[in-house]
């Protein structure tokens, strides 16, 4: 069993790793200022389902093949980049159309898809829990694949306190500048912008 003042340091070091800007929260932040907090929340729990999936990864040995597999660590790479460009492109042509008519809400179902796709998608995330969650595990202790389990259990407990702060806080915002058909326009793009960065960062980076 991992002692207690085991846990509350990963747990602290979840919240702060949560809150540094990255992918997952930049992507909850902007889904939550154009399209509200149903919308940030949604994304949120659609990106912890995909942690529960890279918890998985961890402790039946996935991560560690992708680590190892150059061409698997592309082939979701690549994935992951185009899916971020597409809705890149979803942004900017909402962007365009936002002064002539009211923004498309999609459903909860859409968004929870989003957040999966975005966080699955990511091998980075895999090779990161990979990297992170034995500094916590001992083998001392027992099996790792119990104790994998629980850390990745608090690190979801962790993301989806901050994310979704992110995304209550956020989605107050976006109704604040969103008032006038114009401002809405810019926020789109400006989520387009984000967009094309984050799939530039995923595509060209390394493991």
């Amino acid at each position: 069993m991992i002692p207690g003042e085991t846990l509350a340091a990963f747990f602290a070091a979840s919240l702060a790793l949560g809150i540094a800007p990255g992918p997952d929260n930049l992507f909850v932040l902007t889904q939550a200022t154009l399209h509200g907090a149903r919308a940030g929340l949604m994304v949120t729990l659609g990106l912890c389902t995909g942690l529960l999936l890279h918890t998985a990864a961890v402790t039946l040995g996935l991560a560690a093949l992708i680590h190892t597999s150059s061409v698997a660590f592309a082939v979701l790479k690549t994935a992951g980049a185009v899916y971020l460009l597409w809705l890149a492109w979803q942004a900017f042509r909402a962007g365009t159309t936002a002064a002539v008519q009211a923004p498309r809400s999609l459903s909860a179902a859409r968004y929870y898809r989003r957040g999966i796709v975005m966080n699955v998608a990511n091998p980075k995330v895999s090779l990161f829990f990979l990297a992170f969650l034995p500094q916590f595990a001992d083998p001392a202790r027992g099996p790792l694949a119990p104790q994998f389990i629980l850390l990745g259990s608090v690190f979801i407990v962790a993301t989806l306190l901050v994310f979704g702060s992110i995304a209550l806080a956020a989605a107050r915002l976006g109704q604040w500048l969103a008032h006038s058909p114009g401002t809405r326009t810019w926020l789109n793009r400006i989520a387009a912008l984000i967009f094309v960065a984050l799939a530039a960062r995923l595509a060209f980076s390394g493991r």
